[in-house]
């Protein structure tokens, strides 16, 4: 297993990659229909904690898998094969989040990701086999991430009121493997591959996001007494969710990796970016409980569960892309975009100021093509891996 050639031209996601990805989506899309479900109830401390968790067991083990594929991704028989075991990881997963959300029971989901991390191990192992000084990092990362596994069977004997805590100090430990095994000598990787990757992921995300409202809308067809509100629902839907697309793809992405710490930030953003895009069909979901009378929740509660992840996703888009490839007129609307859309209460029609902000953002974006201002400050990529 050698580490593949970050100059290498024409690198694109692979056909395992992308299946890979598909598997996560149903993962994903059971993490939001719980989440909809805490929502429309009315509980949103446990139904937002409980959705950060799952999430961040869906989002670590994708983008540790994506990362290290960049780098060591040979295509063989024994690397199929424990791709294999990740994705039936994620399957195991999905089965247990039913329960996380509504006993509080970790225990499914924490054995998929167990059974993920140990193929990742197994990953890093092989890799280990090239010469110095990649042979040191990928064994750091093997006995990082096999540490860390302990920690997580241990969770599941600590009590519930002290679960969140030590969730939180698990998790700051696990995203602390790869600056612990890299901090001396980075793997090589290629930034228009692994780009590609997150934007993959980004369209899977909100794909799923106009499937399950789109689901939502044909169920409540014959709920409701006229047809307008949820027309208006499924049109508005379509155009925030185009919206949401054009602004992430308007930067090159490439140049926001440019150097360890910059890739450090761009993947580990890309969480909230990525909930936020799968909390939005919730958001969706629960506008259309609350039309057909199965949410006992205000207008304005309702709003909130729309517009705070489409402010999230556009503050982690622009903070990590768009902020240093834009001119100050686009870097002054983004961020304001953003905030806007909280005052979409004001208008009696669901969405609709937010489907307005979007497309003027996007307005904006079409006239102001991108400015890269730090191309010129790319390190090598050699220099510059995770």
């Amino acid at each position: 297993m050698r580490p593949r050639d970050p100059n290498e031209p024409h690198r694109t996601a692979s056909t395992l990659e992308l299946f890979f990805d598909l598997v996560f989506v149903v993962a994903i899309s059971v993490a939001s229909a719980q989440l909809h479900h805490a929502l429309t109830e009315g509980d949103f401390v446990h139904g937002i904690t409980s959705f950060a968790m799952i999430f961040f067991a869906i989002w670590w083990a994708w983008m540790n898998f994506t990362w290290f594929a960049t780098s060591f991704a040979t295509d063989d028989w024994l690397y199929r094969v424990l791709t294999f075991v990740q994705m039936g990881g994620v399957l195991t997963l999905a089965a247990g989040i039913p329960a996380a959300f509504e006993h509080g029971d970790f225990t499914i989901p924490v054995i998929g990701y167990i059974v993920m991390r140990i193929a990742m191990i197994a990953q890093w192992l092989r890799a280990s086999r090239a010469d110095e000084p990649l042979r040191s990092v990928t064994r750091r990362y093997a006995a990082g991430i096999a540490v860390v596994q302990l920690l997580w069977v241990g969770f599941l004997f600590i009590p519930a009121s002290l679960q969140i805590a030590a969730f939180v100090l698990f998790a700051l430990i696990e995203i602390a493997v790869p600056v612990f095994a890299e901090y001396r000598h980075q793997t090589p990787w290629h930034p228009h591959h692994i780009t590609e990757r997150y934007g993959l992921f980004t369209l899977i995300v909100l794909g799923e996001s106009l499937l399950a409202s789109a689901n939502a809308i044909v169920g409540a067809l014959e709920e409701v007494d006229t047809l307008g509100p949820l027309i208006s629902i499924a049109v508005l839907t379509l155009v925030v969710t185009a919206a949401l697309w054009w602004i992430y793809f308007w930067p090159p992405h490439h140049h926001a990796i440019t150097s360890f710490r910059r890739s450090l930030r761009y993947g580990y953003t890309h969480y909230f970016v990525f909930a936020a895009a799968a909390a939005f069909s919730a958001g969706i979901e629960v506008e259309i409980d609350l039309l057909t009378h199965h949410s006992e929740l205000s207008n304005i509660q309702a709003s909130f569960t729309v517009t705070i992840p489409i402010a999230i996703f556009l503050l982690g888009v622009w903070w990590i892309a768009i902020r240093e490839n834009a001119d100050g007129i686009v870097n002054i609307v983004v961020p304001a975009g953003a905030v806007l859309v909280l005052l979409d209460p004001i208008l009696p029609i669901p969405v609709t100021l937010t489907a307005v902000i979007l497309v003027a953002i996007v307005a904006v974006l079409v006239i102001r093509p991108p400015v890269p201002r730090n191309a010129h400050r790319s390190q090598p990529v050699s220099d510059a891996g995770w």
